[in-house]
């Protein structure tokens, strides 16, 4: 189920109150090897350029609207990639490209277009929080000019080494001018409600959003948690899984460092254990609007 659900949460002082809803909205579909999302003992080179099997899976941004104003986690796809022939890189990496993914992305499925359906203005958004710096999570940075954009240090120096657009890293669609980015530090933190993970990044400085590290799908991926009162705690882990299900069986995608992959997954099935009732979205699951509504039915 990819529709758009929101989770609200009424209250608004200050805390981790401070969180009034979090919506989900969709930009679109992809398509992925199946061994892209289970892995696959093949080298990636056979089953990019000669698996038969493909998955489609959504473009999921989420919404977090805070008493300071609107965050988003991710931006989307550009639309770009289905209407610009010259979208992809000529040579090598196009060709490599056009056979990893294909995208499906309908006029009104911008981000503009989304967030108008939700009920907001892209004119709302005050920070987006980038999971990671690929094409399909970067996709509306045009949109909002006047947001703050925050992506970890790592991620941000790995877009800088050379060849970033052979892991479609496009420094065209990152660095715009005017675009307001600031590359996060992540903190030693002590705090025991966050276990195992030992430095974090206190989004809005009142604990209601904690960025943290989960490197292994790019070198500087980070996860966000959104936690409100009287609801179940969320976890927004980008692309260090496709679904919980997967999460939870172990199953490593099949692109990405697994041994940081591995690390990460650990360290978010342990937050889970402290913490029973979190929900845990990724950016690509087709359940989690469905998660979102489970998550409100339960508050």
């Amino acid at each position: 189920m990819t529709g758009n659900a929101t989770f609200s949460e009424k209250a608004s002082h200050e805390g981790v109150g401070s969180i009034r809803s979090v919506s989900v909205i969709n930009m679109g579909t992809g398509e992925v090897h199946r061994e892209h999302i289970h892995g696959s003992r093949k080298p990636a080179l056979w089953w990019i350029f000669f698996g038969r099997r493909w998955v489609t899976i959504p473009i999921n941004v989420y919404v977090i609207e805070h008493s300071d104003g609107l965050v988003l986690f991710d931006t989307g796809q550009n639309r770009a990639v289905v209407t610009d022939p010259d979208f992809w890189p000529k040579g090598v990496t196009g060709t490599f490209m056009r056979h990893l993914f294909r995208f499906h992305i309908a006029p009104d499925d911008s981000l503009t277009g989304q967030l108008e359906k939700a009920g907001y203005s892209a004119g709302d958004v005050r920070k987006a929080v980038f999971s990671h710096l690929h094409s399909d999570h970067v996709g509306g940075i045009r949109e909002i000019p006047q947001a703050e954009l925050l992506v970890s240090n790592e991620e941000w120096e790995n877009m800088l080494r050379p060849h970033a657009e052979r892991h479609m890293i496009f420094r065209r669609d990152i660095e715009i001018p005017g675009a307001k980015w600031e590359q996060i530090s992540f903190r030693p933190t002590d705090d025991p409600s966050i276990a195992p993970f030992t430095h974090a990044f206190d989004l809005m400085g009142d604990g209601s959003m904690v960025l943290l590290p989960t490197p292994g799908h790019t070198p500087g991926s980070l996860s966000m948690l959104v936690r409100c009162d009287d609801a179940p705690p969320l976890l927004f882990i980008g692309d260090l899984a496709y679904g919980v299900e997967l999460l939870e069986r172990g199953e490593l995608p099949g692109t990405g460092d697994h041994k940081q992959l591995r690390a990460g997954f650990a360290k978010v099935l342990a937050l889970k254990e402290r913490m029973p009732d979190l929900v845990i979205l990724a950016a690509h699951d087709p359940k989690a609007a469905e998660a979102l509504r489970e998550a409100s039915s339960r508050r």
